[in-house]
């Protein structure tokens, strides 16, 4: 091997390394995704035993900012009860876009992520809001594309309403629950 080759060969690896570390950049999410119409409220759970089950819900808009397709986005939120910041009182994740159904530029997607943890009383729905023992929540939610990192896309606090914006009616404060409302993590009613 002449010297010119042996001086090149360096170089030129050098060089291959430096456009397969560009190529293989980390997706920065902020600047592919818009994540718009945020409404954050309570949801109905089917009740049990009697029970009747209230969990929060985060829902927002996707949009592809960018000028590529995209073939993997994933959401999550975790969700904070008032006073309590500092534990994670539920949380929830979704893979929104994937290769089988990729987001195409400009395009965007409904999402709704809905937290594992739940109140839950023998009352009405109504009455669980309005209830002295209940306690707001809000939820932070973020976003990954392909390999990134999570990054939050935003913080709200849950609306003390059942359903959507639009659909939903706010109980009357006058309402009161026969029964005060469980305010564990739990799906099942807590054991006498």
């Amino acid at each position: 091997m002449s010297a010119r080759a042996r001086f090149r060969a360096p170089r030129t690896a050098a060089l291959f390394l430096l456009l397969a570390a560009i190529g293989c950049r980390t997706p920065d999410p902020k600047a592919l995704l818009e994540g718009a119409d945020v409404d954050a409220y309570w949801a109905v759970e089917p009740s049990l035993g009697g029970e009747q089950y209230i969990a929060p819900v985060v829902r927002f808009e996707v949009r592809n900012r960018s000028d590529r397709e995209l073939t993997s986005v994933q959401a999550m939120a975790t969700f904070r009860r008032v006073g309590e910041e500092h534990l994670t009182w539920g949380s929830a994740f979704e893979q929104v876009v994937s290769r089988r159904e990729p987001l195409p530029p400009g395009g965007s997607v409904r999402v709704s992520l809905k937290s594992d943890a739940r109140y839950h009383s023998g009352g009405s729905l109504e009455g669980m809001l309005a209830h002295d023992q209940f306690r707001d929540a809000s939820v932070e939610f973020f976003l990954r594309v392909g390999s990134s990192g999570w990054i939050s896309f935003g913080k709200v606090t849950i609306e003390r309403r059942i359903g959507a914006r639009g659909v939903a009616q706010s109980p009357s404060p006058a309402v009161s629950p026969a029964v005060s409302p469980s305010i564990g993590p739990s799906v099942s009613p807590p054991a006498p």
